[in-house]
């Protein structure tokens, strides 16, 4: 299987640029604690993103990465989605 790494980290670089309050991803990365399991801690929760903005930034991020494939443009979403992706708020 292909490696999406740099689709996944372009897809939260963008996410994070347009939620609120706006934030550099990169930096959130480089001042993250590390957790007793070696993994990096993201403050995820304090930014928030429209639902819709989010998912356009996802399907943008396939087009530009050319993720054509159904089932992998699934597990893509579904990696952004549970992964440490701002919250998503909905529009009422």
């Amino acid at each position: 299987m292909k490696d999406y790494s740099n689709a996944i980290l372009h897809c939260y670089r963008q996410l994070f640029a347009n939620a609120n309050p706006p934030a550099n991803f990169d930096k959130l990365m480089e001042e993250a604690t590390v957790n007793d399991h070696g993994q990096k801690e993201i403050p995820f929760m304090d930014h928030e993103i429209d639902e819709e903005l989010m998912d356009s930034i996802i399907t943008d991020t396939m087009k530009v990465y050319k993720i054509k494939d159904k089932t992998i443009q699934q597990r893509f979403k579904t990696t952004i989605y549970l992964g440490c992706s701002p919250k998503s708020k909905r529009k009422c």
